[in-house]
């Protein structure tokens, strides 16, 4: 951990400065001593330790707590804001949202009253904005008893992709990436080349400089889950299904953010979702009922396929862990083997696990950080403990090994267990201790609380980070199938050749809305003679963007995987509804066969979120690609030979319905906990998992083709 050398330069906006020994310290509880917790000369630990022995118990619980908190620019009232409009002082009673589990008030009373120091961040506003924001709440926080500053903390906002709640919350405003898959594509295509992901490694360094100009100086992120469950929605905001590949990706992506060792520079890491999410109950999410139960069908798959890349995240010294919600179920898994002993399951979620916190995470791997539940473990997805009380569960998930309980404002409840005796002083002292342990050695009670949002504009505008994470989508883009060569589509190819552009989406006003941006985009490029009537093309270049599910609720059915429309399924109460991923599907068949009438060629690139099985599309297509949230204008690129072909799959795309068919007693075909490049070894004789297409191409994990 990094202590400070030399004096660092302290700014005070409530408190005043005090000097010793010809140095300057911040007087954060205006006693005029210096009391250890002051001296940027002690270690972080000692300064943490001595800070907990002044605090009281509210305030040790307050900063046992993270909520969501929005920006005052963001509220349409602004009656309801402080500070120039920038603090939300609007109050949120108890039911009136999904999010409001108890009353949620506003930012002055719950910094000053509540005691509550860790925020996430999912608004997104401009870089000076969130700085100026950034900034008044550490206002408010020096301005109380012992000057506790706040640390701000947020998803990942350098990827490019639709916004949802709690996945991906911000984008666009600091250099834009493909999606997680996408860098692995990327990433993975350079492996293949001779070379190794220091992709990742760019990334991480640039996004790290941008978040740190803003002052937000945690992450929740990333996700270091292996996907062996195709249905699981959440595949896109992985780095696939190799989990060699993402232990070396998780290890770079915390090294090129918090610096060889935290420090006053660093994003504080939090990875998530230990021990592994996706080894789903056949795709569905811990956010709903459905989904609560982690399947390990298979011998050995926790300690093969989900467990290293958290052994990576640890050795590389991540901050923080974030268990997930689920549960492990001993009814659908065999006995599970870490490091030649057996492991107990207890069925209760990772967050409440006390053997997997404590004696695989702690004692097995070594991990030093702090513990940060998920979402709503006390109030909505306390899978395994429904039974107890709210105070009850806070009990629970602390006593297990929890150091910090995500988006609730429920002091009420944690002080009920801890004035009930359900928890120690000390276990509360201890995870008081980890937490300011991160925010001292981030420099935030120092030189580190407030920031320039002029720097901050300064720092995200740079075009050099910009043009990388441009790069960063070329590289992403995954040629699957080039029959005959249709690809690339160069000016000797395409002379005086029409080309028709389209984009089909769920949404048909997005669809709309995405069509006018590619268009332009690919007037942008000039390399393409343009018109808007596919009957008079030779070349169609069609862009598709399924969607699926829901991401806080369960489909009626099994999660549709298939590029349909209007398609009959059955539920799983045996009730028939229909399910469409994308809109249009009669009118790209209608496309496709016109230009193949006359002799055109037809590209088609899919939007790869979700393992899609591409058995309605691929016969279309003369060339199939495949982007993750890749920008149009790379994509185009790509296909006009501007730029070379480097990306491949980061996971396998199952051949049809079979080889994911659930049987009737709830087995699916295809093994739960298993990636796609080794479930062949457990598929029934006949069956073979990878799509493979007219050409021969098989759709497995590393395959991409180049020119």
């Amino acid at each position: 951990m990094e202590k400070y050398h030399k004096q660092p330069e302290l700014e005070v906006r409530v408190k005043n400065i005090i000097e010793v020994d010809g140095l300057k310290f911040k007087d954060l509880n205006n006693s005029g001593k210096l009391e250890p917790y002051k001296d940027w000369r002690l270690s972080p630990k000692e300064r943490a330790e001595n800070l907990v022995s002044l605090m009281h118990i509210d305030e040790k619980i307050g900063m046992m707590l993270i909520n969501t908190r929005k920006m005052g620019l963001s509220q349409e009232n602004k009656e309801k804001t402080s500070h120039e409009g920038i603090l939300d002082e609007a109050i949120v009673e108890k039911g009136e949202n999904i999010f409001a589990a108890s009353k949620i008030y506003g930012t002055t009373h719950t910094i000053e009253k509540r005691n509550v120091r860790h925020f996430i961040l999912r608004d997104n506003f401009s870089p000076a904005e969130m700085a100026a924001w950034i900034n008044k709440m550490n206002e408010v926080a020096e301005g109380t008893r012992l000057g506790i500053p706040c640390l701000i903390t947020s998803n990942s906002r350098n990827e490019n992709a639709e916004p949802i709640f709690g996945m991906n919350d911000a984008g666009g405003i600091f250099s834009t990436w493909p999606g997680t898959l996408g860098l692995a594509a990327a990433a993975q295509g350079d492996i293949k080349n001779g070379g190794d992901a220091t992709l990742i490694s760019e990334f991480a360094k640039i996004a790290r400089e941008e978040w740190n100009a803003t002052g937000i100086r945690k992450g929740y992120m990333y996700m270091a889950d292996t996907v062996t469950d195709p249905r699981w929605q959440r595949a896109y905001g992985t780095f696939g299904e190799d989990p060699e590949f993402i232990s070396d990706a998780i290890g770079r992506l915390i090294d090129g953010f918090q610096g060889e060792e935290l420090g006053k520079n660093s994003i504080a890491m939090t990875t998530k979702h230990f021990p592994g999410g996706g080894a789903r109950e056949n795709g569905f999410d811990p956010h709903y009922k459905e989904g609560k139960w982690n399947l390990y069908p298979t011998p050995g798959s926790l300690e093969k396929y989900h467990l290293p890349p958290f052994r990576a995240a640890v050795e590389h010294g991540t901050s923080s862990i974030m268990p997930y919600y689920s549960i492990p179920s001993i009814k659908k898994s065999v006995v599970q083997e870490f490091e030649g002993e057996d492991i107990p399951f207890e069925e209760v979620g990772f967050t409440f696990n006390h053997y997997f916190i404590n004696h695989i995470l702690r004692g097995k791997l070594g991990f030093k950080g702090y513990i940060n539940s998920d979402s709503g473990i006390v109030n909505n997805m306390s899978w395994g403990v429904e039974e107890l009380s709210e105070a009850e569960r806070f009990a629970k998930a602390v006593n297990a090994g929890t150091d910090i309980v995500a988006d609730t404002n429920d002091i009420e409840n944690l002080k009920m267990a801890v004035s009930k005796g359900w928890i120690s002083e000390k276990r509360i002292n201890e995870a008081n201790v980890r937490l300011l342990i991160e925010m001292f050695t981030l420099g935030i009670f120092d030189d580190r609380t407030y920031n320039s949002p002029e720097e901050a504009t300064a720092v995200v505008s740079n075009k050099v980070n910009w043009k990388a994470a441009y790069e960063g989508h070329k590289k992403s883009v995954t040629i699957l199938k080039n029959q005959n060569e249709t690809l690339p589509l160069t000016a000797e190819k395409v002379n005086c050749k029409k080309v028709y552009v389209e984009v089909l989406h769920k949404d048909v006003e997005r669809a709309t809305k995405y069509t006018e941006k590619a268009r332009k985009e690919c007037q942008e490029l000039g390399h393409f003679s343009m018109t808007t009537n596919y009957e008079e093309a030779e070349v169609a270049i069609m862009f598709l963007h399924p969607k699926s599910g829901s991401y806080f609720n369960a489909t009626p059915g099994l999660l549709e995987l298939e590029v349909c429309e209007g398609k009959v399924v059955s539920a799983l109460d045996g009730s028939l509804y229909q399910e469409t991923t994308i809109t249009g599907m009669d009118h790209l068949k209608e496309v496709s066969d016109n230009l193949h009438s006359r002799s055109g060629k037809v590209v088609i690139s899919v939007n790869v979120t979700l393992p899609w099985i591409l058995e309605n599309i691929e016969p279309m297509a003369d060339a199939l690609i495949a982007g993750y949230d890749t920008f149009y204008n790379a994509l185009f690129e790509v296909i006009a030979g501007n730029s070379k072909p480097v990306g491949v799959l980061p996971l396998t795309l199952p051949a049809s319905e079979d080889v994911i068919a659930v049987r009737q007693n709830g087995e699916c075909v295809s093994r739960n906990d298993v990636p796609g490049y080794d479930k062949d070894k457990y598929m029934p004789a006949g069956l073979s998992y990878a799509y493979k297409d007219s050409d021969g191409n098989i759709y497995k994990l590393g395959h991409g083709l180049t020119y």
